[in-house]
C-alpha cells in the first residue's frame, strides 16, 4: 500500500534562510534591535533620519553626517512631473497600495543610472526611494480629492513634511515628533513577508525598484499589512466603552479575529505597541475624540481575558493596536494606514536589500529557491496516461 504523503505548510516559518546585521527580535521579552540599539531607545530619543542613516550606513551620524544626509532627502523629494501626470489618470477609486505599487515600478523609469549596479547606485536609489515615498502617497491624497498636490518644503522633516503634504498646514512640534515616532518603530522589524519579498526579488539581481514592488505587493495583502486598518473599523463599530466586552464575545462566538490582538512572533506584549499607546491618549485629548483610546484599552483589557477563558492561552497586543486609533486622530484617512507603514518601511526594505546585494562573498545569501514536497499523482500503468484531446 502506497504511503500515504505528508503535506507541508509551513510558510518557512521557524526556517532560517539569511544572516543579517541589520536588526533582531527576541519574541519571548519583547526586545527589537536596530543594528544593535533597541528601538525603544531609538524611538525616545533619536528622529527618523538619524534611524535610516543607521539602517542604510550601519552607525548613527554625526552632525556634519546628520544634516548631509538631511539635504540629500530634501533633494530627492520631488517626484517627476509625468508622474504627478500618471497619477491624474487613474481611476479616484484605485486602492492607495495599488498606486504606491505602480508609482514604485514608474520611478524607475525616471532613475538615469538604472543601469548602475553598483554600490553608490544602490545607496543612492535607496535615499531616493524613501525620500519619494511621502511625497507620491500625499500627491495621490490630493489628486483623488481634487485637489492640488503639494510640494515639500525644504525646512521641513520627513515625518512633518508629509503630514504638511498630505493636509496643506504645517504640523506642530507634538503631532511632527508623535510621527516621527511612528515612523522609527516601523522602520524594520527582520525578516517578515514584505523583507522577504523583497530580499527573494534583489537576489536575482533585480533592480531596487523592483524588489520594493514587490515587498509594497506583499504589505498589501491583509495578512501582513492593514491590521490596523481592520483595528480602526473594529473600534468605530464598537463605537463606545460600554459595548466591548459583547462585541468581543460575539466576534469569538462566531469565529472571527480580534485584530490588533496576537502576532506571529512576540509571546509578549509589542514593545512598540506600548510606546504608541500614550501618544493615542494624549492625541485623543487634543482633537475631543478620546473615545477611540478609551475603547482600545477596554478592548486589549478584555480581549485578553475572554481569550484566555475561552482558550486558556494569552494573547498579545500587536504595533497596529494603537498605531489605529493614533494615525484617525491625527488626520490620516484609513485607507492611509498601510500606506505610511511603507513610509516608513522603506527604509528597512532598501537597508536588506543592499545587504542582500552587496554583503561580502562569505555572507551573501544564495539565491532564494525553496523546495517543495510533491503530494500529487505520479505516474503509472493506470493513471496520468495522456489522451489525445479529441478522445477525452
Amino acid at each position: 500500500m502506497e504511503q500515504e504523503k505528508k503535506i507541508i505548510n509551513t510558510g518557512l516559518r521557524g526556517v532560517t534562510v539569511a544572516s543579517t546585521k541589520i536588526s533582531d527580535i527576541d519574541s519571548t521579552i519583547g526586545r527589537l534591535i536596530y543594528r544593535g540599539y533597541l528601538a525603544k531607545d531609538l524611538a525616545e530619543n533619536a528622529t527618523f533620519e538619524e534611524v535610516v542613516h543607521l539602517l542604510l550606513y550601519e552607525k548613527l551620524p554625526d552632525p556634519r553626517e546628520l544634516n548631509h544626509f538631511k539635504k540629500r532627502l530634501s533633494e530627492e523629494r520631488p517626484i517627476p512631473p509625468e508622474i504627478h501626470a500618471a497619477l491624474k489618470t487613474r481611476p479616484k477609486t484605485s486602492l492607495p497600495m495599488d498606486i504606491l505599487q505602480a508609482g514604485t515600478a514608474m520611478l524607475a523609469n525616471h532613475d538615469p543610472y538604472l543601469a548602475d549596479t553598483s554600490r553608490d547606485a544602490g545607496m543612492n536609489r535607496a535615499i531616493r526611494l524613501i525620500a519619494e515615498f511621502p511625497t507620491l502617497l500625499a500627491a495621490w491624497d490630493r489628486i483623488r480629492n481634487d485637489r492640488k498636490p503639494i510640494a515639500p518644503l525644504p525646512d521641513l522633516d520627513h515625518a512633518a513634511n508629509f503630514l504638511y503634504m498630505l493636509t496643506g498646514n504645517k504640523p506642530d512640534e507634538e503631532i511632527s515628533h508623535f510621527f516621527d515616532v511612528c515612523l522609527i518603530l516601523h522602520a524594520e522589524h527582520s525578516l517578515n513577508a514584505s523583507t522577504f519579498a523583497a530580499r527573494e526579488v534583489a537576489s536575482t539581481r533585480a533592480h531596487m525598484y523592483a524588489a520594493i514592488t514587490a515587498a509594497v505587493g506583499s504589505l498589501s495583502g491583509e495578512l501582513h499589512g492593514g491590521a490596523n486598518v481592520r483595528v480602526m473599523e473594529m473600534l468605530q463599530k464598537i463605537d463606545s466603552v460600554d459595548q466591548v466586552e459583547a462585541f468581543v464575545n460575539r466576534e469569538m462566538d462566531e469565529g472571527r479575529k480580534l485584530f490588533g490582538l496576537g502576532h506571529a512572533v512576540y509571546k509578549v506584549d509589542d514593545p512598540r505597541a506600548r510606546i504608541l499607546a500614550p501618544m493615542s491618549k494624549i492625541m485623543g485629548e487634543r482633537t475631543g475624540e478620546p473615545r477611540w483610546y478609551e475603547i482600545s484599552t477596554v478592548l486589549e483589557q478584555k480581549g485578553k481575558e475572554i481569550f484566555k477563558e475561552r482558550k486558556g492561552i494569552d494573547i498579545f497586543v500587536n504595533v497596529d493596536f494603537y498605531s489605529a486609533s493614533l494615525y484617525y486622530t491625527m488626520g490620516i484617512p484609513i485607507d492611509f494606514f498601510t500606506p505610511v507603514f511603507a513610509i516608513s518601511r522603506i527604509a528597512g526594505w532598501t537597508a536588506h536589500i543592499l545587504e542582500e546585494q552587496f554583503a561580502d562573498a562569505a555572507e551573501k545569501p544564495a539565491l532564494y529557491r525553496p523546495s517543495s514536497d510533491y503530494v500529487g499523482e505520479y505516474c503509472g500503468p493506470d493513471q496520468c496516461t495522456f489522451v489525445p484531446v479529441e478522445n477525452r
